[in-house]
C-alpha cells in the first residue's frame, strides 16, 4: 500500500510535469496551436492523467498563467522588501517587474495569450491576486489613498505596456526611466 505522502508527491510531480510541458508548448506555438496530445507526450504522461488533474486545455492554461503570475509577484516582493522608503520600494518593485517579465515567454503568456484564452475578467482577477496586488500595496504604503484602485489599474497598465514594448525590442532603459518618472510624480 502506498503512503499518502508518496501519492501526494506523485500527484504534485504529475501536475508540475503537465504545467511545465504546457508552458513550453504555449510559449513556442501559442495556446490555439497546441493540442493536448502534444502536451501529454511532452510531459510523458497519459491523456487520462491530464484530465484527472485538469478539466480541459483551458484549465491547464489557467494553471500555467497562475504559476507565472505568482512568480512575477514573488519577484516583485523580493525586489521591494529590503527597502524602508515606500517610494524606493515601488521603484525597486518596478525594476523587479520588468526583470520578471523578461523570463522567456512570460509576456506572451500573461499579456497576450491569457486575455485571449481566459477573457478579460479572469485575467484581471489573476493579476489582482498577484502583481496588481503588490502594486496597490506599494501605492498605499507610499500614501496614495484617494483613487488608489483606479490609479493602480492605470499604473499597472503602464507596466504591462512597458513589458510588451521591451519584449518587442524596445529599449528597457527608456521604459524603466519612464516608469520611475511616473511613480515619482504620482507619489510626490
Amino acid at each position: 500500500m502506498q503512503s499518502p505522502r508518496s501519492n501526494q508527491d506523485r500527484t504534485e510531480k504529475t501536475r508540475a510535469a503537465l504545467i511545465a510541458a504546457a508552458r513550453a508548448l504555449f510559449v513556442d506555438k501559442g495556446y490555439a496551436e497546441t493540442a493536448t496530445p502534444e502536451i501529454v507526450t511532452a510531459a510523458g504522461i497519459t491523456r487520462g492523467a491530464l484530465y484527472h488533474h485538469f478539466r480541459d486545455k483551458r484549465d491547464l492554461f489557467r494553471a500555467v498563467a497562475e504559476a507565472e503570475a505568482r512568480a512575477v509577484a514573488e519577484d516583485i516582493e523580493r525586489g521591494a522588501e529590503a527597502r524602508d522608503d515606500p517610494v524606493e520600494a515601488l521603484l525597486a518593485g518596478s525594476r523587479a517587474y520588468l526583470d520578471a517579465m523578461a523570463a522567456p515567454g512570460r509576456t506572451r503568456l500573461l499579456l497576450i495569450e491569457a486575455p485571449a484564452v481566459l477573457g478579460l475578467a479572469e485575467t484581471r482577477a489573476l493579476d489582482e491576486a498577484h502583481a496588481a496586488r503588490t502594486l496597490r500595496e506599494g501605492l498605499a504604503e507610499a500614501g496614495i489613498a484617494e483613487g488608489a484602485e483606479a490609479l493602480g489599474d492605470l499604473v499597472s497598465a503602464a507596466f504591462d505596456r512597458a513589458a510588451l514594448a521591451i519584449d518587442a525590442g524596445g529599449g528597457r532603459a527608456v521604459y524603466e526611466a519612464s516608469l520611475s518618472l511616473l511613480i515619482r510624480r504620482l507619489v510626490s
